[in-house]
């Protein structure tokens, strides 16, 4: 489908040019949310095996509104990553989340796999 094909576009991104591990990436991770069953597209672990990055994705045609985020936003209340992003191929956002106090902030791009901060792994921590 064109969604699985942003998706496995963009794992290929985060591994040959981002440098994320393949072993901290996994793809169509189930959740559940007011006891509904849902999925994540893209989950990135942080080292310490925490959740970091939750990514939505969309087909290419899919104009990225405040639904996809909100919908990103609710899968992430339950798995609590630092970052939040959301792409269908041609147009990327990323937004670092602080679940301290409810916040996020754009970020310019998905940061490389070497930008992550050894104190920072977890972000959802306060």
């Amino acid at each position: 489908s064109p969604e699985e094909w942003v998706r496995q576009h963009l794992v290929h991104y985060l591994i040959n040019y981002l440098s994320y591990s393949k072993s901290l990436i996994k793809v169509e991770t189930g959740l559940r949310y007011n006891q509904l069953a849902k999925r994540s597209d893209i989950l990135i672990y942080s080292r310490s095996a925490t959740p970091y990055m939750i990514i939505e994705c969309k087909a290419p045609d899919v104009k990225i509104t405040q639904r996809a985020f909100e919908q990103a936003a609710l899968y992430n209340k339950t798995i609590k990553a630092g970052y939040l992003a959301i792409s269908n191929g041609l147009n990327h956002y990323c937004c670092k989340i602080n679940h301290a106090t409810g916040s996020y902030d754009f970020v310019k791009k998905i940061p490389a796999f070497q930008e992550i901060q050894p104190n920072s792994e977890n972000l959802s921590q306060p």
